[in-house]
């Protein structure tokens, strides 16, 4: 028997009773338990007298959030609010979206991630092993949803958390904090949603000898082993949840390509820091277009970091090129990769697939000056022989963008368009006001991390966050608005063409991308836009047709109390 239900009339039925209904975060209200529902639930003695409204209680815990020292104190009772009163938490978040995101999310998720044991207080989602491989399907059911019941799942192996690397079951976090994300921003249904921990090991030693330490106390297994546990893992959960949007999320890099690579056209599946990162980057080049009045074909692009997620920035750039129509060949040949051993040139053995792409011929760079101790051309040759009009950091290098780079790169072009994106914010490649600074004031910036505005010569600027939750909710959302049954490049187009539709970044000091105040609404905008894209491309089970965006933002959850009845 059910012991939690939504009737006809919206109300929540439940069979709980007591203290059984104040521990279930669903349900719970904590002092705005009417008198009724207190009789009824069997709560009286258990609630102060008084009663209280959302609004009050969401005023008490801001006060509360506002009195802690530290934003790991501030996540670590954001996480209390949400094990006990989800409405709440929500609610939260929804009225402080700016102020909190870096909170429940990058940078400071990081910081619980690399506590998560010794902070651990309650299991939060689905905790896979790869020693018990047998019991994925079951350990999927012990959620306690039908097949119908979920829309979205994160996963994660939390093999390349944020820049700090692998932090085994800490990643856990990670997963949360992502679909904490995709409510507050896109009213994606928490009770339709699943965090997912993979836990495949750890090759962090301090990890291993930490006896505090809740995960699997082993290193990560080999590539085999892994691949079995993930094709076991995705082939239960199509049985289990047929329709739920899978996003993976910070898996290790020898894994993240592969994998997307693999399921992509199996299930809806998506991989935010391959895609996500660049569809977001896509957007902000697509302002700058606009801004600097250079075509897309006409930019000079060099990517410092050429991992999951500068490869994937790569793609999705040369992606539109293409669909501008410039030839596949012609489109890579507009970018410039350089990894932690330098440029990355064509016939290299140690190349990843994503890298091969992006590998310039050896003649072309035979004069090119090397770094002996990095072992190939470093990145301000590069910029020296390239003339970029646009760079981009995904290295987690701080500082690698330097004056002499910088200066190097303005000389040649009016409007250099510089994005650090590492994150979280001390591994930025460069901080802005350093690089509005270094340009007098030309600079088009955007980055990972947030950062204030700089004032310059009279100027203010506002420095757009190439943050990937300017894509990722309204993608989740659009996707399962339409029902989609993959997620195609058109989708993702449409999605960065979404996000730069919505900033006007000519006039002076503007943002290249929209500020996280309208979060709610960037995400609805590209929710709209990737559901019309999934239709055109006839891969929606329930293609939407007239006003998208009204039908959408109907489907939009809300942080409201629902009356709770006695079932």
């Amino acid at each position: 028997m059910r012991s939690l239900w939504v009737d006809d009339e919206g109300a929540w039925r439940t069979s709980l009773r007591g203290r059984q209904v104040l521990g279930d975060p669903r349900i719970n209200k904590g002092t705005a338990f009417s008198d009724e529902e207190r009789r009824d639930l069997d709560l009286i003695g258990l609630i102060p007298a008084g009663h209280m409204t959302l609004d009050q209680q969401a005023d008490r815990v801001y006060a509360q959030y506002l009195g802690q020292r530290t934003d790991l104190a501030r996540n670590v009772l954001l996480n209390e609010v949400s094990d006990r009163n989800e409405v709440l938490y929500y609610r939260l978040l929804a009225d402080h979206l700016s102020e909190m995101l870096p909170v429940v999310y990058t940078p400071t998720v990081g910081q619980a991630i690399e506590h998560y044991s010794q902070e651990y207080r309650r299991p939060r989602g689905i905790y896979l092993s790869v020693d018990q491989p047998e019991v994925i399907a079951e350990s999927l059911l012990a959620s306690g949803r039908s097949p119908d019941e979920v829309d979205l799942i994160v996963a994660t192996d939390a093999g390349a958390i944020l820049g700090i690397g692998d932090w085994g079951v800490g990643g856990m976090s990670i997963a949360v904090g992502k679909l904490a994300v995709y409510t507050a921003a896109a009213g994606i249904d928490p009770r339709r949603s699943l965090p997912v921990m993979l836990d495949v090991g750890t090759d962090r030693q301090s990890l291993l000898d930490d006896p505090m330490y809740i995960g699997n106390r082993h290193p990560r297994v080999p590539a085999a082993e892994y691949d079995a546990f993930l094709d076991k893992f995705v082939a239960a959960l199509q049985q289990v949840f047929p329709r739920a949007l899978l996003h993976w999320e910070d898996m290790s890099p020898a894994n993240a390509r592969r994998l997307l690579d693999r399921y992509r056209d199996r299930l809806p599946s998506f991989n935010d820091d391959i895609q996500g990162t660049g569809a977001v980057n896509l957007a902000a080049v697509l302002a700058a277009v606009r801004t600097t009045g250079i075509e897309l074909a006409d930019h000079r692009i060099v990517i410092f970091g050429a991992g999951s997620a500068g490869t994937g920035i790569a793609d999705q750039l040369s992606a539109a090129l293409v669909v501008g129509g410039l030839p596949e060949e012609q489109a890579t040949a507009r970018f410039w990769a350089v990894d932690r051993h330098g440029l990355v040139v064509a016939g290299d053995p140690d190349l990843t697939e994503g890298q091969r792409r992006y590998g310039r011929d050896p003649a072309e760079v035979a004069d090119w000056q090397r770094d002996e101790q990095l072992g190939g051309i470093p990145l301000a040759e590069v910029v020296r022989r390239v003339h970029p009009t646009v760079l981009i950091g995904t290295s987690a290098r701080a500082g690698a963008f330097s004056r002499e780079i910088v200066v190097d790169m303005a000389l040649h072009t009016d409007r250099p368009v510089i994005m650090p994106m590492s994150n979280p914010t001390e591994l930025a490649e460069a901080v802005p006001a350093d690089l509005i600074l270094w340009t007098g004031g030309r600079a088009l910036v955007a980055t990972g991390s947030p950062f204030p505005p700089v004032e310059y010569q009279g100027t203010r600027y506002i420095i757009g966050q190439a943050n990937n939750a300017l894509i990722f909710p309204g993608l989740g959302l659009g996707v399962i608005a339409a029902g989609a049954t993959r997620i195609t490049d058109g989708m993702l187009s449409a999605a960065a063409h979404a996000v730069a539709g919505l900033v006007d970044s000519r006039a002076p000091g503007a943002p290249l991308l929209p500020e996280v105040d309208a979060l709610r609404e960037t995400s609805l905008a590209v929710a709209a836009a990737v559901a019309r894209a999934a239709a055109g491309e006839c891969v929606a089970r329930t293609p939407l047709a007239g006003d998208v965006a009204s039908q959408i933002r109907a489907l939009m959850w809300q942080p409201a109390y629902r009356p709770v009845r006695p079932g």
